[in-house]
């Protein structure tokens, strides 16, 4: 409960109209009309209506101080987080050699004439690395694989999988080199051979080899309909993609595997063929940020006084590369004090280091601190102490040096959470690529913080006093860092708590489809988050104590469920509406009883399923239900069962729901 604010002065408008009229009435007996309409009664009025401004103003005396209270134990607001996104650069044409995107490369969305262009920057070099088609190989389920790749050259139809097809077995194909993030084009030259699959739904997965591990293929477009036609096949390709020597050859190998068909989903019959197959990279993707890069901004002259302050023009910042340079001037003189040259000392520009404060600051250190909300920058100010001499906290640049930030980013905030396929317009031109698309909608976009929810943070900062000593600590102090976070946790990572071990665990806002479906990487926080977390709280922890910040352990799990339909219930809207409960309910980030995520270590019971199917308008009745842990990764199921123990640092995630209706 919060300390009530005491009304310095509670008269209000009505009162003080009503106690000058009493005045009046002492004052001047014979002026007896005080209706409304009478001219001294305006008067009155309009003056009351003054002074009751007068006096809301003087009651805010105490939120003031309060906030001056704030200010001094160091309480500052949160800056805007950017959102993130990863968006695709497509080639006009494939090219012989590497098409290079620099780092810092703006895309946007199309300006309207009542929106502004929403902009992402990129936040790495990307190359786009040309490929082609190496080498063809085929294994069976029981691990006997077989080079085809003379077959191919010679015009036969080569088998995809075994002659009676058996989840398993897999076509590699081996490029001429490894393109992490690369956009792949295969374009296949198929028999219809593939009998019984269904061509909108084959049970395939592609994938490709990073050195320990196949990682799972995003597939754009598959024109062939599981090998049953010719067409394209396009392919984005993980970043770990690397050359291996996998099936006796050394490429860049990407493979087919045939999967378990799903409950009502047809299965290959006999094998589809391949006669020819050639392969071309068209893109490629790099992750990016919502913010601008503004370079080189002259921010003004120096005073050669300490505590100069010098406003940016484009704020807020968000978090990246920020440096102000201070130019050495032969004509300027210097303060006597912190300097930190010699006047004389040549031209050029000197580095001053961002810090969060000057507390630990010597006359002599070119520190500088920034406000990112307001975009503020200070220079280090000057303390007269008990014996009347000033104590420097910073150096202080000589008068008349010019002062400029060399970079910094701007942006941040919700506006960046942008839908997906919105950032389409490239800012300059790059040679030989065509356009650029967003293929995921960006996440991560947060407002800087209100004054209202500093004012609430107050006694939190005075309960940890930037210290992380029990496990709240740690997990308020990683938020003033992270507050795009979803949920931030903290356990003892060791079964003794005294053994000086914690565990963070950060689960990052990660996207859902229109059903409520949420994909493992989406669950993957990015590494900058982790390592700007762990930067901020190896500063604050206790001495001896270790600290992991990661993601949590996610527990699969498939709901393998039978339901009776109500009379007159249409099938396809009820399993939309049953599978959406299930995805939703077994959610780390919307499920569990509560809806704000599924509760760290909770086992997962098949009660609470029949709960959720049975909660579903149209569900009739729920004849059966049972739980299989799966992996998330590898899509491997375990046996069925009707509880799933969860560890302490572990989330339940939905994995491919089934769901059988039977109608009345």
């Amino acid at each position: 409960m919060t300390l009530p604010s005491p009304d310095l002065d509670d008269r209000r408008f009505q009162s003080l109209v009503d106690e000058a009229k009493r005045l009046v009435q002492q004052r001047c007996p014979e002026w007896t009309d005080h209706n409304v309409s009478d001219p001294g009664v305006t008067l009155i009025e309009a003056f009351a209506t003054m002074v009751d401004q007068l006096v809301y103003r003087l009651n805010r005396v105490p939120e003031k101080n309060y906030l001056a209270f704030l200010d001094l134990i160091g309480v500052r607001l949160y800056p805007p987080t950017a959102a993130r996104t990863e968006v695709t650069f497509r080639l006009s044409a494939p090219q012989p050699e590497p098409v290079r995107v620099r780092a810092g490369t703006e895309v946007a969305t199309v300006r309207t004439e009542t929106d502004e262009a929403v902009v992402f920057t990129t936040s790495q070099d990307l190359s786009i690395v040309p490929c082609g088609y190496a080498h063809l190989a085929t294994r069976s389920a029981a691990g006997d694989a077989a080079d085809r790749s003379e077959e191919l050259a010679l015009g036969r139809d080569v088998p995809c999988f075994g002659a009676t097809p058996t989840p398993g077995d897999a076509l590699y194909v081996g490029l001429t080199g490894a393109v992490p993030t690369g956009v792949v084009v295969l374009r296949l030259d198929c028999r219809i051979e593939g009998v019984g699959v269904d061509p909108r739904r084959p049970p395939l997965r592609w994938e490709a080899w990073d050195g320990t591990e196949w990682r799972a293929c995003d597939v754009e477009k598959d024109d062939t309909g599981g090998f049953n036609r010719s067409g394209e096949l396009i392919l984005h390709l993980p970043r770990t993609h690397t050359v291996s020597a996998v099936v006796r050859r050394t490429a860049g190998w990407l493979r087919c595997r045939l999967l378990e068909a799903e409950p009502g989903q047809p299965r290959y019959v006999a094998s589809p063929t391949v006669r020819r197959i050639s392969a071309f990279t068209i893109g490629a993707t790099v992750e990016a940020a919502h913010a601008e890069t503004v370079r080189e901004e002259l921010l003004g002259a120096a005073e050669g006084v300490p505590g100069q302050a010098f406003p940016l023009a484009r704020p807020p910042v968000v978090p990246g590369e920020f440096v102000v340079e201070v130019a050495d001037t032969d004509e300027a003189s210097g303060t006597g004090s912190g300097s930190g040259r010699e006047p004389g000392s040549g031209s050029g520009w000197s580095d001053w280091t961002r810090v969060d404060d000057f507390a630990h600051s010597g006359p002599d250190d070119r520190h500088i601190t920034l406000d990112p909300n307001s975009g503020r920058v200070e220079f280090g100010p000057a303390v007269r102490e008990q014996d009347g001499g000033l104590r420097y906290y910073g150096a202080v640049p000589r008068k008349g040096s010019p002062v400029r930030v060399r970079a910094y980013r701007t942006g941040g905030g919700r506006r960046g959470n942008v839908a997906k396929g919105a950032l389409r317009v490239l800012r300059s031109s790059l040679p030989f690529v065509a356009r650029v698309e967003n293929r995921q909608a960006a996440l991560g976009g947060v407002d800087g913080e209100t004054v209202d929810s500093a004012r609430v943070r107050g006694p939190m900062t005075l309960r940890t006093l930037h210290r992380a000593v029990v496990p709240h600590d740690y997990e308020l102090l990683a938020r003033e860092v992270a507050p795009d976070a979803a949920r931030v946790y903290c356990v003892p990572a060791g079964r003794d708590a005294g053994n000086g071990e914690v565990r963070l665990l950060v689960v990052p806002a990660g996207r859902s489809d229109a059903q409520g479906r949420i994909g493992f990487d989406e669950l993957t926080p990015p590494d900058d988050t982790l390592a700007q977390i762990t930067r901020h709280l190896e500063e604050r922890r206790p001495i001896g104590a270790r600290l992991m910040v990661e993601p949590p352990f996610y527990q699969g799990v498939t709901v393998v469920a039978s339901v009776q339909a109500r009379r007159g219930a249409v099938p396809e809207r009820l399993r939309e509406e049953a599978l959406a409960a299930l995805y939703g309910y077994f959610n780390p980030l919307t499920g569990g009883p509560d809806g704000q995520g599924w509760p760290f270590g909770r086992p997962i019971q098949s009660g609470e399923a029949f709960a959720v199917l049975q909660r579903v308008a149209e569900v009739d009745l729920v004849e059966d239900v049972r739980l299989f842990p799966a992996d998330p990764v590898t899509g491997q199921r375990g046996e069925a069962t009707t509880r799933i123990a969860l560890d302490r640092h572990a989330l339940a995630l939905s994995y491919e729901h089934q769901l059988r209706i039977r109608e009345a």
